[in-house]
């Protein structure tokens, strides 16, 4: 018996479990996506734009800046006339490439599964609704 279940009190907490605190990191729909564009190299802002389907300027500024603040993506300015923007993995960023991949690769082999289960799942309990 764990010590939770003796005493009753909850042994699983967003303040203190280091997973929940990974999941904020990369939460955001966009912020995987950011990381997959990224994951090459150094690439430019409106690269990175072109490369995901859907993201807004305001988005991908929103996201990289989180990221560039989490110490996950790194920028580098080129002074020119206009200024080169150039945003790449900083080395914590890229210790963060393999669980990526490995969640990527999850989705690819069991998303279908999933899909699967939710349709099993709205037959079955929309069924009951329409009686």
């Amino acid at each position: 018996m764990t010590a939770s279940a003796k005493t009753k009190q909850p042994d699983i907490s967003l303040a203190v479990c280091g997973y929940s605190k990974v999941i904020e990191i990369i939460s955001n729909k966009w912020t995987a996506l950011v990381i997959y564009a990224i994951e090459n190299g150094s690439i430019r802002y409106g690269e990175i734009e072109r490369r995901i389907a859907g993201i807004s300027k305001k988005m991908l500024t929103q996201t990289l800046r989180k990221l560039e603040r989490d110490g996950i993506v790194q920028r580098h300015i080129t002074p020119s006339v206009p200024p080169m923007v150039e945003y790449s993995l900083t080395l914590l960023g890229q210790t963060l490439l393999r669980p990526m991949r490995e969640l990527r690769q999850w989705g690819r082999d069991n998303y279908m599964h999933v899909e699967a289960a939710r349709m099993q799942y709205d037959f079955t309990y929309n069924k009951d609704s329409m009686d």
